[in-house]
């Protein structure tokens, strides 16, 4: 799956990514700091439905988002192909280094990244990187 993708498509095609949002369990606390975040946040995430820890980490990206509810936060995901080779097309002008790569902007403006694998938890590392 290369390209611009939605949840509903990814999780269609890799059902398989459902149990993992199923059987994740997000700290609360953190996931009360995403609710009151009250400007806009926007996720852009490059992925690969091929490497193991996007479907680790993207499947608890979809958990939070569900549990925290908050309309402010959105996201785009973005396929990436295995072949390094071959991802300058989809990469958008940006350097990614590491799959999954999250950008998180708010109100526009990048405020951080989580390269790879959360370093404390997806929710925490949001939550620190959107509160600071």
């Amino acid at each position: 799956m290369l390209g611009p993708l939605t949840r509903e498509v990814i999780l269609q095609d890799h059902p398989d990514w459902q149990e993992v949002v199923a059987a994740y369990q997000p700290d609360p606390q953190a996931l009360d700091q995403l609710r009151t975040l009250d400007r806009p946040v926007r996720v852009e995430i490059f992925l690969g439905t091929w490497c193991p820890d996007s479907k680790a980490h993207v499947s608890e990206f979809f958990k939070v988002l569900d549990m925290a509810n908050n309309p402010l936060i959105t996201a785009a995901y973005f396929g990436l192909p295995r072949d390094k080779a071959k991802r300058a097309e989809y990469l958008q002008g940006r350097d990614i280094q590491k799959i999954p790569t999250f950008f998180i902007f708010l109100d526009g403006n990048e405020k951080g990244q989580i390269l790879e694998t959360p370093t404390k938890s997806m929710e925490q590392d949001l939550a620190d990187i959107l509160l600071r």
